[in-house]
């Protein structure tokens, strides 16, 4: 029988939480929790990322970064090279693929939010909710009983870093599940070279994305959705990926 300590939880955001000065051009949050097997992610996944690494780099420190990547910045100047960077991305997008890993996703519509509350909940603390019950039901529904599944975020500030460390216990001693989640939290600073902080990073910003322009071709979307948690009818809206309002 599985337990929640056999599985570790990778979480990364995409646009800004605030809600006073919203961006027309990405007027959402999204924060994706990307859900590994510690098996899986020990024996597969990194190895995946440090070949590919060394493939392109030469050496492992770099870390993969989707905004640097998307616009060539160092160490990605490589990709200024167009054929450099077809490879590159086809590669990458081949890890992604092959990574075997659960995903589950918080859309917070931010402008929509405004308009709908008086005063309206911190976004990230909404959308972290939505995804800790989530990652909660999904692992109990494969069996797990007993210990504690270890979810890491990058350090935001001080200040911010507090909030979220007192947000994530109470949501966990108190959720829409009506059960205490057997979830401990772990703040990583942003240097860190963690491969599975890196695929977070790699994955959410393309799910704003398409939530945006749903009609937009976005390749790295159609390989993400494989991963997301489904119902047992396939479907992922309410169960992979959560939108509100």
């Amino acid at each position: 029988m599985p337990g929640f300590d056999d599985f570790i939880v990778f979480v990364d955001e995409s646009g800004d939480h605030g809600l006073a000065s919203i961006d027309p051009n990405y007027p959402v949050f999204v924060l994706a929790f990307c859900l590994f097997s510690k098996q899986t992610y020990a024996e597969e996944i990194v190895p995946k990322i440090l070949t590919f690494k060394f493939k392109y780099f030469g050496h492992d420190q770099v870390i993969l970064h989707e905004r640097d990547i998307r616009k060539a910045k160092q160490p990605f100047h490589i990709l200024q090279n167009p054929g450099t960077r077809k490879g590159f991305m086809e590669d990458l997008n081949h890890v992604i693929e092959a990574s075997d890993f659960s995903l589950i996703a918080s859309v917070i519509k931010k402008d929509k939010l405004n308009r709908q509350y008086i005063h309206p909940d911190n976004p990230y603390h909404i959308a972290m909710g939505f995804g800790l019950e989530r990652i909660f039901l999904y692992l109990k529904s494969l069996g797990c009983t007993g210990g504690t599944a270890n979810v890491l975020f990058e350090n935001r500030g001080k200040k911010e870093d507090i909030d979220l460390e007192l947000e994530f216990r109470r949501i966990c001693q108190r959720n829409a599940t009506g059960n205490p989640l057997p979830f401990d939290i772990i703040l990583v600073d942003k240097k860190s070279n963690s491969s599975g902080l890196q695929l977070a990073d790699l994955i959410v910003r393309p799910i704003g994305q398409k939530i945006l322009n749903p009609g937009q071709n976005n390749r790295a979307y159609d390989i993400i959705s494989q991963k997301f948690r489904r119902d047992p009818e396939g479907v992922i809206s309410g169960w992979g990926l959560k939108t509100f309002p």
